[in-house]
């Protein structure tokens, strides 16, 4: 059993990060998937993961979700600890109320779009302001048509997910989970489903979230030009740990360790 005693029961100070990995460990058996991580996150930090298949990038982004539950160490969000609860005086595992309040201040856009089907593109956006923050449809339909708008698909918005393209899906997916007016987003390879035509699309709209909106942002790629151009951090991860990190022109440019050599030498026609 670990010792939470080691762990705060909430950051504070004035550079609290809005996300933080402290000692963070997930393993699958005796496979090791991430390895005493340690990330942080700062408000409105736009940060990229690459690295090779098996790496630990996208692991980092469904524990954020609560997807997949650590094995050490702590997860914070906005200085509150997400995978932990504090009692009596310590941390102990989060409950499903915990996780349930912490995780609302999180948006996600997977590779798979997971749009409901029988639902137009506006109830899509919809539904989770009505069902889970209790906005009224009036308000709902408001904020919805504006994100839609904001991701150029104001004019599908009464279309199913069936009469959409690939690109105009993964556009209202980003509307869908920034209508939930999360602190921090994250996008999972959120292009390689999408046909090579339709990438400029939605790489567009991170850009223009970027550009516009003050939102904390991981997103893993393997679209290496894109994550030069958007990011102000990019970590590059190898067997569970960051291997080397920096700004995109640094990583990119003059990378000091073998392995992120290698990797980015195998890619570089993608930059």
């Amino acid at each position: 059993m670990e010792d939470m005693s080691n762990y705060p029961l909430e950051l504070t100070g004035p550079d609290v990060p809005m996300v933080r990995f402290m000692n963070v460990t997930k393993s699958y058996g005796a496979l090791v998937v991430l390895d005493k991580l340690d990330l942080d996150v700062a408000p409105g930090e736009m940060v990229t993961i690459i690295g090779p298949s098996g790496s630990g990038k996208t692991t980092v982004l469904r524990m954020l979700m609560t997807l997949e539950p650590i094995n050490g160490g702590v997860i914070y969000v906005d200085g509150q600890p997400l995978t932990h609860m504090p009692r009596g005086g310590r941390l102990v595992p989060a409950d499903a109320r915990h996780l349930r309040k912490v995780r609302a201040s999180i948006g996600m856009c997977f590779q798979q779009f997971n749009l409901f089907p029988h639902m137009t593109a506006l109830q899509n956006c919809m539904e989770g302001p009505v069902q889970v923050l209790g906005l009224s449809r009036a308000e709902a339909r408001a904020r919805s048509e504006e994100l839609l708008e904001l991701v150029g698909m104001i004019d599908k918005k009464d279309q199913h997910p069936s009469r959409l393209s690939g690109g105009q899906q993964q556009r209202v997916a980003i509307a869908r989970a920034l209508a939930m007016r999360p602190k921090v987003m994250l996008f999972d390879e959120v292009t390689s489903a999408l046909d090579p035509e339709v990438i400029g699309e939605v790489t567009a709209v991170i850009r223009k979230l970027v550009a516009e909106h003050n939102l904390t942002m991981l997103m893993v790629t393997h679209q290496m030009g894109f994550a030069r151009d958007i990011s102000d951090r990019i970590c590059f991860f190898f067997g569970g740990r960051i291997e080397e990190q920096g700004p995109p022109d640094v990583l990119f440019g003059s990378p000091r360790r073998d392995r992120t050599r290698q990797f980015l030498s195998a890619v570089k026609e993608a930059i």
